[in-house]
């Protein structure tokens, strides 16, 4: 019940900022990580790649975001990566692209999309991490995770400082989401189950309401 009054609240907000003006009053950045000969992790008993998933909920969340009228640009918008065939480096290729997406955007956050692993099956849960010393960033991050929390019990209750590339870089708020675990098979079904996806893609964009008031 909380869940559907707090979107309904956020419907009203969206209605009152988008009705004024054709143009978007926030935009963000999607961020599906990885893509191309980098896969990212795999599930342990389907075998799905996170580079897939993560394009799936990139899309789901854009979608969600534009029926509230937010503006979105998507870093990787299909399987491929976004390195230079060529680079020596490719690693270093595609990190380069995607700050300059980030940067160069206009965007007012962004949020990068990521599947988790561990050794241990038991582990599970989505977290979300922000570059260290980044306020805006861990006021972005605790929006987010408090909001994922409400729907998903098995979700960390705190943010982390994340060493990563694209938190690093970023000269707008960001933050990076590990949605769930595909090293637990339970969480691996769940993350491809296309109810669960919406579901968690609507707390993602309940965060980002939150942040943005």
């Amino acid at each position: 019940m909380a869940i559907i009054i707090a979107l309904a609240s956020m419907i009203t907000f969206s209605i009152i900022t988008t009705s004024s003006s054709p143009k978007p009053q926030y935009t963000i950045v999607i961020d599906a990580g990885h893509g191309g000969r980098d896969g990212g992790t795999v599930g342990k008993t389907t075998g799905i790649t996170e580079s897939e998933l993560n394009l799936q909920y990139a899309y789901c969340l854009k979608n969600l975001c534009e029926e509230f009228g937010i503006g979105v640009v998507l870093t990787r918008k299909d399987v491929n990566g976004l390195y230079d065939e060529n680079a020596s480096n490719k690693k270093k290729s595609e990190m380069e692209k995607r700050k300059d997406i980030i940067n160069n955007s206009g965007a007012d956050l962004m949020i990068s999309l990521h599947m988790n692993a561990f050794p241990l099956s038991s582990s599970e849960g989505a977290q979300v991490f922000y570059a260290k010393g980044s306020e805006s960033g861990f006021n972005l991050a605790k929006s987010v995770q408090e909001a994922i929390c409400q729907s998903f019990e098995n979700a960390r209750d705190y943010v982390s400082v994340g060493d990563y590339f694209v938190l690093n870089y970023s000269t707008i708020p960001a933050v990076l989401v590990e949605c769930g675990f595909l090293s637990n098979p339970s969480e691996e079904r769940n993350l491809q189950d296309e109810e669960y996806r919406e579901r968690f893609c609507y707390c993602l964009l309940m965060g980002i309401l939150s942040f943005f008031k």
